[in-house]
């Protein structure tokens, strides 16, 4: 299966990826964010999932799975471009900036700042056309919202 997915999403274009395949595009996406420092820690990890689970409505269960798959598949992925130009296809530019939120929040999610995921996120705003000032307004959105945590969330 994820041989599968790997040539569906670098194989040649014929047409738009399927649900599925824009799910593990965007997986993979965070995956790679994650990884660019070398340190892809457990809360990373996890906030993959949880990402994931809340964007696509996954169970923890369906969300680790995809993260699983991603994790392979990114492995062996020669380039972001396919992942980006996979998402820009799927995705109207109206709701990229929810992309670029996600991004932000793995890159921060071990609760530092690092030049590698700094640069790939650069790199992947413009790939997906977003301008850097609003990547930059989708990360201070991801630190105001990790500044004060929700009422099921501890401080």
């Amino acid at each position: 299966m994820i041989k599968h997915l790997i040539a569906s999403l670098f194989g040649p274009q014929t047409g738009p990826l399927a649900p599925l395949e824009g799910r593990l595009a965007l997986a993979a996406l965070l995956v790679r964010v994650a990884r660019a420092d070398t340190d892809y820690s457990a809360p990373e990890r996890d906030h993959i999932d949880r990402v994931l689970a809340a964007r696509y409505g996954l169970s923890p269960f369906e969300a680790a799975a995809l993260r699983t798959e991603a994790e392979a598949v990114e492995a062996e992925a020669p380039d972001t471009v396919r992942f980006t130009r996979a998402l820009k296809d799927a995705v109207p530019h109206e709701d990229r900036m929810g992309i670029m939120a996600a991004l932000w929040s793995v890159a921060l999610a071990d609760q530092t700042r690092d030049a590698e995921e700094d640069a790939l996120i650069r790199l992947v705003a413009d790939l997906l056309g977003i301008s850097d000032r609003d990547s930059a307004l989708a990360r201070q959105g991801v630190d105001r919202k990790a500044a004060r945590p929700g009422p099921n969330e501890a401080p």
